[in-house]
């Protein structure tokens, strides 16, 4: 019998120490792998739309989405760099006012979290399981930004914006950028600035 009650008392802080060591939600800290140039597949759900397409992150403030689906979107392609934003739909290449893009504050939002947070030395956040969830705020509204444990983007929600954007097949990247200037009419819309982007994606290990 007292080996028995030994033996209970024994798992009892066992399983105490296990659930004190990492309680659900509690604050940690990993390394930072956001500050990484990357590429990787996007799925969407941003209200009543629901989207999928591929995002690259070349650097703070350089972001391209190009969108798969819906049919409505399928082929556009969003280049967001140094405050200007460079529309491009099969063959044409627009300049566009941000006020005209339905989803330049999903974008912008997810932007301003990613580049704030890549400038820390470590994240900080709630432990999810394998992931870390940190919350911030931004002028659009309340946001969480989900990493895993190589500190790499997995997701990002908006709750108040009714916005959810999932990371899959994350790959980080060796980009080159070179800056140029170009001119482009299409549909009676002059492009005055473009980026050229060079890249070489390798597959994180």
């Amino acid at each position: 019998m007292k080996r028995v009650f030994t033996f209970v008392s024994t798992l009892a802080v066992v399983l105490c120490l296990t659930a004190c060591a990492v309680p659900v939600g509690s604050k940690s800290s990993r390394k930072n792998g956001l500050s990484s140039p990357f590429s990787a597949s996007v799925s969407i759900t941003l209200d009543r739309l629901e989207a999928e397409g591929s995002i690259k992150r070349f650097g703070e403030g350089v972001w391209e989405i190009e969108f798969s689906e819906p049919n409505t979107l399928s082929g556009v392609k969003l280049e967001f760099s140094e405050g200007n934003v460079i529309a491009s739909y099969k063959g044409l290449t627009f300049s566009v006012p941000q006020s005209a893009v339905p989803v330049k504050a999903m974008m912008l939002n997810l932007m301003k979290a990613v580049d704030e947070n890549a400038k820390t030395e470590e994240l900080s956040g709630k432990e999810d399981g394998d992931m870390l969830k940190i919350e911030g705020t931004l002028d659009g509204g309340d946001y969480t930004l989900t990493v895993d444990n190589d500190g790499l983007l997995s997701r990002f929600d908006m709750p108040n914006n009714k916005l959810t954007m999932r990371f899959t097949e994350m790959k980080t990247a060796e980009i080159s950028l070179e800056q140029g200037t170009s001119e482009t009419v299409a549909t009676s819309a002059s492009v005055t600035s473009s980026t050229d982007v060079q890249t070489t994606l390798t597959t994180n290990a």
